[in-house]
């Protein structure tokens, strides 16, 4: 059970911060990097959720993976040292991905295929889908470049979801888009 009781510590007020094992990092470390791109992937989330509450469907599969983010941040905001901890730690596990992979193919099947690549656009929601999209593309490549690091482990799993969430963002974006219908297609060279 989290309890927040004071926000702030002053702890963190020499660029440092805590991770779950308690150990403590610089604010600019690879770790402190990843999670913080997932949280701001997860507000992009929570922004694109303000235009999509007419579709009850869509909404309630973002507010799953809001949650899902916050569980991909605290796998990541305790590293695996092989030290035992005094509690098991949140790990993102393969079930959650598989979700993700459904909730992909159930939206996926009302489109139709794409015939070009798609300009992030169309409605407000899709706008901020798109861009929920680029974060969570951007905290991935920062998951892999951690995961790469001599002394640094990042579950599959977790890299499975943050490839998966993108995926779904994308098509999110497009059945908020009247199921791909309002899509701002690219048109390579238009402007030459």
């Amino acid at each position: 059970m989290v309890k927040l009781n004071k926000i702030y510590t002053r702890t963190g007020d020499d660029g440092t911060t805590g991770l779950g094992t308690g150990e403590r990092r610089l604010k600019s470390d690879l770790r402190v990097a990843a999670y913080g791109t997932v949280d701001e992937a997860n507000a992009c989330i929570g922004m694109a959720r303000l235009h999509t509450g007419s579709q009850p469907q869509i909404d309630a599969m973002l507010m799953r993976v809001q949650n899902d983010m916050f569980d991909l941040g605290a796998d990541l905001a305790t590293p695996d040292t092989g030290k035992e901890l005094a509690y098991e730690p949140l790990r993102i596990v393969a079930s959650q991905v598989e979700r993700v992979e459904r909730d992909i193919d159930t939206l996926n099947a009302l489109l139709s295929p794409l015939k070009s690549f798609i300009l992030p656009g169309g409605s407000p929601a899709a706008a901020h889908l798109h861009l929920a999209r680029t974060v969570a593309r951007r905290a991935e490549r920062l998951m892999i470049a951690l995961s790469r690091k001599p002394d640094e482990i990042v579950g599959a799993d977790a890299v499975r979801y943050i490839n998966r969430v993108s995926d779904f963002l994308f098509v999110a974006a497009r059945a908020v888009n009247d199921n791909g219908a309002n899509d701002v297609l690219w048109v390579p060279g238009q402007n030459r």
